[in-house]
């Protein structure tokens, strides 16, 4: 080891010194509690089965001597056995996202070198690189990044959790305070006891199915709660960063907003439809009007300048009067002693008209920017006089979250599947058999319909009322809540044009027009099978050529978006003819716009698991194709990863940091073009292709439904109340069937985590023999997209254990011996070459800090996983009608998603 290595791991040590005593003193405080809760010998035999995974790990242990502790244990013995290695969990992740802070301020307080992937590193990067102020400024200007919210929970953690963690996260933060007396520390970790002994006492998941409602108060937990406090700093830190690397002010254009699937997501849900759109946007706003109403509150208190110390704008003062007016009553209420305050009385009568609003009673405002006017009104007065630090700061606070949230919180998306679309304009048509419509066909009878010459018969056909009352209801949305409210209307399952020119005509048939005469609604194909995506630029071709849908484009500004669907083209040809399929996609759909003219802004369907498009977002942006983002960033956030990144509000604020800081520089620089891509492109073909043959040679072999039912514990999954739709389309007859988050997670329950990684090595072992192994070792140096697939495998491999999938599979009977060999085969092939390419001797050699964080928990998770085989096993023999079982089950999944994070 040379000196610089052995000088970064002992710097790497030293900081992370604090986390290693965090970690040591929770496990302490839950080993107190555990005992105070159950007794004594129940610790005892927690810490005796701890240490035998220890050892197992070690090697000093077999995988029977575990196996035998936890073999047979009484259900509810066995419940609380999981759960305490559960509740360990909880701690030491929130001791890990805590520590993602201290480090934060570690960079802040040295102030030499700024956090890497910050905003600050971000401006560095781009000014070496040759961006001038003016070019940043001018891309300022074109910057949108939208994380889209979605209903897709494989951590359901409910609210009361949530809070408690919320708790234990105030309590390790004080940690950083060294003005703390020893009492106050005390008194502190004396907090955290008691927050984690009130969530043992608390069942982690409601015991019913969650209802649409259910899942937008748990969106809204985060969107009104973290990421609403933390807006304002977002753009406060960007201005500091442009003033340091540039020296530059700016007037800061709003980067950022938000969306929401939930209550909008149709596909597959029978239970979201044009009532839960109406109720969610309903919901969304009066819980923003709450946050703003609160707020005003807040400044009116602070704002106490009075009329004879301070100049104030005249048009404040009239509209003080004009309010007293307006609301009477609220005029009535107002202090006499406050009639000298002018801020204070324009504050209170403008927090009257917000709960008016919200209560759509006379004198609420018409919009979100009449608000705005009111409180831009506020800020210019105070800065005309003198009042930039007497509260100037604080308002301008909220004038960036009513740039960001407006009325409506988050933009509402739609999204259904095009076979429904067809089954109502099979009703509406009058024709049965339009679906099996050649394409040119379909188009040619929906042209008159989608460009308004002419007008479906009304039908009482189930599918055209449901699908009817869902357009009515947004063109009553964008009337009451404003355009800005309803974002895109996407369409599961898009294949060819026609299925965009049926939501046209759709849209038309339920009122959704404007006084243009236009559907004002952006629509959104989703491409999501690996065919789809190759066929999705002959799909656009056909959509841009149409004249009445090129019109539509014309009237939203020549935009078109496309939804690229990371889950389903996984679970179709496996992950990496998933990632090259996608990544050709984009390529070949820039063209295809660029041809007709049209600007084409991508919205990224990612998952939480590498298999699902997870992974870092920097990392994905800068190995993306050039000219892909141009400034725009969506992309969905879903499951585990909401909690992670947006659970605590310096978190909150670095995932936007590293959001927009890669968008920008994806942006105005991307990867320089490579004279051996072509090359590279006509390998990585052949690796997909390879690796599409082998996964689908897997998952379409005789008896795999059997075998997948019987050897994950996919019965549980699908009925533990994780979400409001339904785990899959209908009877599972093959893989298509099953929704794609159930099957990624089902695979990594049983520590495979096979969706992220079957296939590649099959794929690198054909061409390294048909290519040499030259060619790969050159892309794996100098290609991101491929360095970045290989580091994605590399963690995920890490985080296997074929001994434990063993035990998984031989629940499936002699189907065992058909199907691990292939498993054990591949896992072997792939992470030989994945050691290979990146000249490893071990997996996660290059990140040393994830390889020590997996190898700690480890010993907590194979416990887990160990008794959810024998639960599994005892739960089935029961005819799957044991409740207690199953709750103990439950418990054993969630243990695991916690310990493993990236589950789904």
């Amino acid at each position: 080891m040379d000196n610089s290595t052995s000088d970064t791991r002992n710097a790497r040590n030293a900081a992370d010194a604090p986390l290693r005593e965090n970690v040591r003193r929770i496990g302490a405080t839950v080993g107190e509690m555990l005992a105070e809760q159950h007794g004594a010998a129940f610790l005892d035999g927690v810490e005796t089965v701890r240490t035998t995974a220890i050892r197992r790990r070690e090697g000093t242990a077999t995988s029977q001597e575990l196996s035998a502790l936890l073999s047979d244990l009484p259900v509810v013995q066995a419940e609380w056995l999981t759960r305490a290695f559960s509740t360990y969990f909880q701690g030491v992740n929130i001791a890990e996202r805590v520590h993602r802070i201290r480090r934060r301020r570690d960079y802040e307080r040295a102030g030499a070198a700024a956090q890497p992937d910050s905003l600050l590193d971000a401006l560095h990067t781009l000014k070496a690189a040759g961006v001038s102020a003016r070019e940043l400024l001018l891309w300022l200007g074109r910057l949108d990044v939208e994380p889209v919210f979605t209903a897709h929970p494989t951590e359901a953690v409910r609210g009361s959790i949530l809070e408690k963690e919320q708790q234990i996260v105030r309590c390790l933060v004080n940690e950083f305070d060294p003005s703390l007396t020893g009492p106050e520390r005390a008194a502190d970790w004396g907090r955290l006891r008691v927050a984690l002994t009130a969530s043992w006492q608390t069942r982690e998941t409601a015991a019913a199915r969650p209802t649409v409602q259910d899942e937008c108060d748990h969106v809204g937990f985060y969107l009104s709660g973290a990421i609403y406090n933390i807006v304002p700093a977002f753009y406060e830190a960007f201005e500091d960063a442009i003033r340091t690397v540039y020296g530059t002010e700016v007037e800061m254009p709003r980067l950022l907003r938000f969306g929401s699937w939930v209550g909008g997501d149709m596909d597959g849900n029978p239970n979201v439809g044009a009532d839960t759109i109406a109720d969610t946007l309903k919901s969304q706003r009066a819980r923003i009007l709450e946050r703003y109403a609160a707020e005003v509150g807040e400044l009116s208190d602070s704002l106490s300048q009075t009329a004879d110390r301070v100049d104030v704008a005249g048009e404040l003062l009239r509209r003080i009067a004009a309010y007293k007016t307006l609301l009477p009553e609220a005029g009535a209420a107002l202090k006499p002693r406050h009639g000298d305050m002018p801020y204070r009385l324009f504050l209170t009568l403008i927090r009257a008209r917000l709960r008016a609003t919200a209560h759509d009673e006379d004198g609420g405002y018409e919009n979100a920017e009449a608000f705005r006017a009111d409180i831009e009104l506020v800020a210019e007065s105070l800065l005309a006089g003198k009042g930039l630090n007497a509260g100037w700061y604080a308002v301008r606070r909220l004038l960036w979250r009513v740039r960001t949230f407006g009325f409506h919180l988050a933009r509402l998306d739609c999204r259904q599947d095009s076979r429904v679309h067809a089954k109502a304009i099979d009703a509406l048509i009058g024709n049965p058999e339009w679906a099996d419509l050649a394409g040119d066909a379909q188009t040619e009878s929906l042209r008159p319909y989608a460009g308004a010459s002419a007008t479906f018969a009304a039908s009482d056909d189930a599918t055209a009322v449901r699908c009817t009352a869902v357009f009515a209801t947004l063109a009553e949305s964008i009337k009451r809540y404003g355009a800005e409210a309803i974002g895109l209307y996407i369409i599961s399952m898009a294949q060819r044009a026609a299925d965009v020119l049926a939501v046209l005509a759709l849209a038309r048939h339920g009122g959704l027009v404007d006084e243009r005469g236009q559907v004002p609604l952006d629509i959104a194909p989703l491409f999501e099978t690996v065919d789809d995506l190759r066929a999705g630029p002959d799909t656009l071709r056909a959509l841009f050529a149409d004249p009445v849908y090129r019109e539509h484009l014309a009237a939203r500004g020549d935009r078109q978006a496309v939804m690229l669907g990371y889950s389903d083209s996984g679970k179709d040809g496996g992950t990496v003819a998933s990632r090259w399929g996608l990544q050709r996609a984009q390529v070949e759909l820039l063209e295809a716009a660029q041809a007709f003219g049209i600007k084409l802004k991508f919205f990224h369907g990612r998952g939480g698991s590498a298999s699902r498009g997870g992974g870092k977002i920097v990392t994905a942006l800068m190995s993306s194709p050039r000219g892909s983002v141009a400034g725009s960033l969506r992309v969905t956030e879903q499951g585990e990863v909401i909690h992670r990144k947006y659970g605590i509000r310096a978190l909150a604020l670095r995932s936007l940091e590293q959001m927009v800081g890669a968008t920008l520089r994806a942006s105005l620089r991307p990867r320089i073009p490579e004279a051996r891509e072509g090359a590279w492109r006509e390998a990585m073909t052949a690796i997909s292709n390879h690796s599409r043959t082998a996964y689908r040679g897997f998952v379409d072999a005789p008896d795999f439904v059997d075998y997948f039912r019987t050897a994950t514990p996919i019965d549980i999954i699908e009925k533990m109340t994780l979400g409001s739709r339904p785990s899959r389309r209908g009877t599972m007859v093959g893989v298509e069937s099953l929704r794609a988050i159930p099957w990624v997670f089902a695979w990594t329950q049983c520590r495979s985590g096979l969706t992220a990684w079957y296939g590649l090595g099959s794929g690198l072992e054909q061409v390294a023999a048909e290519l040499g192994e030259a060619r790969l070792f050159e892309m794996s140096r100098d290609w991101a997209f491929f360095r970045v697939m290989l580091d994605d495998t590399d963690m995920i491999l890490a985080k296997c254990d074929l001994d434990i999938a063993e035990r998984f599979s031989k629940l499936s009977g002699p189907l065992h011996e058909a199907f691990f060999p292939m498993i054990t085969a591949e896992f072997e092939r792939t992470r030989h070459w994945v050691l290979r390419l990146r000249g490893q001797e071990t997996l996660l050699a290059n990140e040393p800090r994830l390889a020590e964080s997996i190898r700690v928990r480890n010993p907590y998770v194979d416990p887990i996983s160990f008794l959810q085989v024998d639960l599994l096993t005892r739960w089935r023999a029961s005819g799957s009608s044991d409740d207690s079982l199953l709750r103990a089950l439950v418990a054993t999944v969630n243990g695991v998603a916690q310990g493993l994070q990236n589950t789904g």
